[in-house]
Parts: C-alpha cells; sequence; structure tokens
C-alpha cells in the first residue's frame, strides 16, 4: 500500500515567480495561471474556485499561482491590468483568459475548452 497523497499527479499549485515563470510554461504542455494579489477581494473569492479545478484538472493541466504586486514585469508581459485575470497557456502560449470573479463554470468553460 502507498502512502502518497491523492493530490493530482503535478502535486501542487506552483506559486510562480519571475525565477520559474517560464520553466513552467515550457515543461508543460497546458498551463492555467491565475493573476491575483493578496489586497484583491474577488482573487481572494477565486481562491477556493481555482483550488477545487486543481483537484479535478490537475492531472492534465498545470496550476500556477502569480502575485501581480511582486511579479510586475510578468504582469505586463501578458497584458493583466485587471485581476483576478486566468490565463490559459498551450506549448508555453496564452490562448485564452477570464477576467474577474467569473466563478467555477467560467473557469471550467475555460479549461474544458482549451487542452
Amino acid at each position: 500500500m502507498s502512502n502518497e497523497s491523492s493530490s493530482s499527479h503535478f502535486g501542487t499549485i506552483v506559486e510562480l515567480s519571475e525565477k520559474n515563470f517560464d520553466d513552467v510554461l515550457s515543461d508543460n504542455k497546458f498551463v492555467l495561471v491565475d493573476f491575483w494579489a493578496t489586497w484583491c477581494g474577488p482573487c481572494q473569492f477565486m481562491l477556493p474556485v481555482f483550488d477545487n479545478l486543481f483537484k479535478k484538472y490537475g492531472d492534465r493541466v498545470k496550476f500556477g499561482r502569480l502575485n501581480v504586486d511582486d511579479n510586475q514585469a510578468i504582469a505586463m508581459r501578458f497584458d493583466v491590468y485587471a485581476i483576478p485575470t486566468f490565463v490559459m497557456f498551450a506549448d508555453g502560449q496564452p490562448v485564452d483568459r477570464a477576467v474577474g470573479a467569473v466563478g467555477e463554470n467560467g473557469l471550467e468553460n475555460l479549461l474544458q475548452k482549451n487542452q
């Protein structure tokens, strides 16, 4: 019997930064990135939604969070001007996005149509 946790194939949601962002994108076919900030109410609302979808899709999609206050250059690079913004990447390139507290259905639609 294995004592491994029942988390997804990818393990955990990755805390992204300028140091690891490009590596994570290049190492995974599909990546969903949550651009957020600690002071953002709608971002806090979406945290458990993002976590739930990670549990459901984490074996097929890499999930990452990027704090825009700590990583402004990356947010600007991908034209993130409002948060939360969720950007779906395929093969390292942005292919779709959802802006705002879109709820579980809105975020799940983004995942389903882009993988």
